[in-house]
């Protein structure tokens, strides 16, 4: 009794031991079935383009944003529509008797100086503003960015047509490719006669629903003409009887 005993125990550390490494064999090939399903490579692959092709895409409409906002002082980000001030704290002078609500580039470099040399506080007049263009606007103020709305709706055109163009080529590519396969194959079969597959006659089209339903009803009908024949027939052996 005492050896049978020691032997499960020597044998547990082992069992417990291949347990673990079934598991750990097991959780190993889970891991690789979820690894290969969607095919993780083109994924990365695709990841990696779609990157670059962002990084192309970003150039090519900042060029075109530049070229057609070539006359606009401080390009599209300087087209902003101040909107009147419903309340005093849209309005800088609310801060400051002296700040008003738009600088431009020099004025607010000026007023900047003129803050310092009378011992302001310089980065308070400079933090309450934002640069759009070569304009300087309160930050309290009510705006309309249209350069934004414009930039986004350009970025917008240039990616659809970027991707209707590669999307007409890769189509007409695989196109290509299936056309140059099938002749290909056509003149494999020409030179191998004997290994062109059948093909077999098309079968009777499928009886519609509507096809159904009128060869049930015949079938009823019959049906219900025979009953009533052999009704008729039993009726008149009773009669005669």
């Amino acid at each position: 009794m005492k050896k049978t005993q020691e032997a499960k125990i020597e044998k547990a550390p082992k069992v417990k031991k291949e347990r673990k490494k079934r598991e750990r064999g097991k959780l190993w090939k889970e891991f690789k079935t979820f690894i290969n399903r969607g095919n993780a490579l083109d994924l990365a692959v695709g990841v990696v383009i779609g990157g670059v092709f962002n990084a192309i895409v970003t150039s090519l409409v900042n060029i075109l944003l530049s070229v057609a906002t070539w006359g606009v002082p401080g390009g599209l980000s300087g087209l902003v529509t101040v909107l009147p001030a419903l309340s005093p704290g849209q309005s800088a002078s609310n801060v400051n008797p002296d700040w008003l609500n738009v600088y431009t580039a020099q004025e607010f470099n000026a007023m900047a100086e003129k803050i310092s040399d009378e011992g302001g506080v310089v980065s308070l007049f400079t933090s309450s503003y934002t640069q759009h263009g070569s304009s300087y606007y309160y930050n309290g103020c009510a705006i309309i960015d249209w350069g934004a709305f414009i930039n986004a709706v350009i970025t917008f055109l240039i990616v659809a047509t970027t991707l209707f163009v590669i999307v007409k080529v890769f189509n007409y590519l695989k196109k290509k490719g299936q056309l140059a396969q099938e002749k290909a194959k056509e003149e494999y079969y020409k030179k191998h006669p004997e290994e062109r597959p059948v093909i077999l006659p098309p079968g009777p089209a499928a009886p519609t629903e509507t096809e159904l339903l009128a060869s049930i009803l015949a079938e009823l009908k019959k049906v219900n003409e025979t009953k009533g024949i052999s009704d008729a027939t039993e009726t008149k052996k009773i009669e005669n009887v």
